[in-house]
């Protein structure tokens, strides 16, 4: 389905607008739900033929992590395994569990402060949908407030694209042979002529289009992380593919490695680090609206994580696209526990960092902290 707003300009006819809400019951005022720890919540389940047009959800919780604690699943055409499995801020756009305001035409974080959720993504089902939310917390959803928005439609095509979001992580690690390094500071560096060894954010099997990319990095060293090319195997194509890049930060339309927040409905940066050069949080997002990516049979997408995958990154990514079913099963879903955040580096780490250096350089007093050996 290309284009967020498709069927804008058609009559209405056989279209039956609906919406399901944690509205009160009772009619009074406290229209949300309670969503305990261990409990998975089913928010909606349509029946029929459909499509869904607008996700809204806030809550509230004392657990700070709550983003990355809880999971937001979909099925559509009561299927078992999910087409969307994600952590629900990173769904949202919102990365390590923290909530801030996000900007982008089909996903954003709204006032206050980034807690309102809200996905415009439209995602048509033919014999039913069921939306699902995962409290893996220690501490309950205390208040979950939510409106999904759709349609009722007579019928879908059995061959209308299903909308799908998967989201991967991996702590990368440093080349084993150049050692973490960028730009050839540390060593002579390497060419890369495979996706062996880059970060995979898409491995898709069937038939459809790519249209949306979250990319939250957690850098712990000081160096720009963002030399990785983005490659697209398309249909079981080989190295290098259809679609090759020039850079992490060319891939979501920026330039010269930035550090600054920009946000565009297509694309931009949503977090950055304010700390030494490029160590910290960044997030990254880029969707594919007016030029998805199409494969007749497959897709597989992936990125360096540094020139030749030389450094060590907490990498997380939520890719979208649409496809017809049946989709490929998503790998078992990390626990909770291998969704926390990587510790944070600190003034600490680097002044520790420093007194090794100066210790390999023989330990003079007079050590400013750009010699070379």
């Amino acid at each position: 389905m290309r284009g967020l707003l498709s069927g804008i300009s058609k009559q209405g006819s056989g279209i039956r607008t609906r919406r399901i809400s944690s509205y009160d019951r009772t009619g009074g005022n406290r229209d949300c739900i309670r969503i305990e720890p261990g409990e998975t919540a089913v928010i909606a389940d349509m029946k029929g033929s459909g499509i869904v047009r607008h996700i809204w959800i806030t809550f509230r919780s004392e657990d700070p992590f709550m983003r990355r604690n809880s999971i937001i699943r979909m099925y559509w055409d009561g299927e078992r395994h999910p087409s969307v499995e994600a952590p629900l801020g990173d769904f949202f756009g919102q990365g390590w569990g923290e909530e801030y305001s996000f900007l982008s035409l089909p996903i954003a974080a709204a006032p206050k402060q980034g807690r309102a959720l809200n996905c415009y993504f439209p995602m048509p089902f033919q014999e039913g949908a069921r939306i699902t939310i995962e409290n893996e917390s220690e501490a309950a959803f205390s208040s979950f407030y939510y409106y999904i928005d759709y349609e009722e439609h007579d019928s879908i095509p059995d061959d209308e694209a299903r909308f799908h979001a998967w989201w991967n992580r991996e702590q990368t690690e440093a080349h084993p042979a150049e050692g973490e390094t960028e730009w050839g500071v540390v060593a002579p560096q390497g060419n890369n002529l495979s996706v062996l060894n880059n970060y995979l954010f898409a491995d898709i099997a069937g038939k459809g289009h790519f249209v949306g990319l979250q990319y939250f990095v957690d850098n712990p060293g000081p160096m720009w992380y963002g030399e990785g090319d983005d490659m697209w195997l398309i249909d079981g194509e080989s190295w290098p593919g259809s679609l090759h890049g020039t850079g992490t930060e060319d891939f979501f339309n920026s330039s010269w490695c930035p550090n600054e927040l920009y946000q565009h409905p297509y694309f931009g940066y949503a977090r950055i680090p304010d700390k030494l050069g490029w160590m910290g949080r960044t997030h990254c997002y880029r969707f594919f609206l007016e030029d998805p990516v199409y494969f007749e049979k497959s897709l597989h997408a992936s990125i360096e994580h540094g020139h030749d995958n030389n450094l060590a990154l907490d990498l997380c990514t939520v890719a979208y696209w649409y496809q017809t079913e049946p989709h490929r099963i998503f790998p078992p879903f990390p626990s909770k526990f291998l969704r926390e955040n990587r510790p944070e580096i600190t003034v600490r780490d680097v002044h520790r960092w420093r007194h090794e250096w100066r210790r390999s350089m023989g330990g003079s007093p007079l050590l400013w902290g750009n010699e070379i050996k």
